[in-house]
């Protein structure tokens, strides 16, 4: 038997009603209250990192990872590594990249701008991830033929120093197989997000509550109980109007409902 995965809620989600303290406080409840065991901080408000400790812990909720810009990691990689010390964190992310750095030269820049950085996260125990949208499918000419950026980047940075972030939905509006680029992703996956994608009335794509839109998530949740995922990580960016706690706990029960449905082996 596969044991039960660790699910947790990316608080972007709920980014509204994490801007103070006290919002912060009650938002950790709710999710605490759907079930989740653990979050992810991102999002949030000016709010003490000491403070967020104290109301993470009275939640009696675990801090799974965390989004900060890449600037932060960059400038003040000492300051990050407390922050994620203080929280009981182990796995830290950013949620992308400034523009300038999704291009084949920017790959080999930010491959050299982190290699001091992941090493001092990693002498503290801390590893480090790159979350994708859309956009690092993109493909640029490369040898004589073309590849997608995130391709370029799994190539030219060690799997010591980087793990990917992959987002469910954001591979799918790429033009991507989830299920593929996780198993590609095997080994420096430590979290992967979940989001499900569906059709808006107006035609479009849509983001929705996993198992409510068009993804395979048989495939998906086989692929990434296969390939090592630590935390599986609940977002939806937009909600279109939905309570976000009412869409965390849809994508709560349906998560744990299609896991069930997976075969124990094979």
């Amino acid at each position: 038997m596969f044991v039960t995965p660790m699910l947790g809620a990316q608080l972007y989600t709920v980014r509204a009603f994490t801007q103070t303290a006290d919002d912060i406080a009650a938002s950790l409840k709710r999710v605490a209250a759907i079930g989740y065991p653990a979050i992810q901080i991102s999002g949030f408000g000016p709010v003490a990192p000491q403070a967020v400790a104290r109301l993470v812990e009275e939640a009696g909720l675990t801090v799974a990872a965390t989004h900060m810009p890449w600037e932060r990691f960059l400038h003040a990689t000492d300051e990050v590594i407390a922050i994620h010390k203080l929280w009981g964190c182990c796995h830290a992310a950013i949620g992308g990249l400034p523009a300038e750095y999704y291009t084949v030269e920017g790959i080999r820049r930010f491959v050299v701008e982190l290699e001091p950085v992941a090493a001092a996260l990693a002498a503290e125990g801390i590893d480090f991830s790159h979350h994708n949208h859309q956009h690092e499918f993109r493909h640029y000419p490369v040898d004589g033929g073309h590849k997608p950026w995130l391709e370029l980047l799994l190539e030219q940075a060690l799997p010591a120093l980087l793990n990917i972030e992959l987002d469910t939905y954001w591979v799918q509006a790429g033009g991507g197989d989830p299920a593929e680029w996780i198993r590609r992703c095997a080994g420096r996956l430590s979290v992967l997000h979940l989001k499900d994608m569906t059709i808006g009335p107006d035609g479009g794509q849509r983001m929705a509550e996993v198992g409510e839109g068009n993804l395979n998530w048989s495939a998906i949740l086989r692929a990434a109980r296969e390939s090592g995922v630590k935390w599986y990580l609940v977002e939806q960016d937009e909600c279109y109007g939905n309570d976000p706690f009412a869409v965390l706990a849809c994508s709560y029960h349906n998560f744990f409902a299609l896991w069930q449905q997976l075969p124990d082996r094979g």
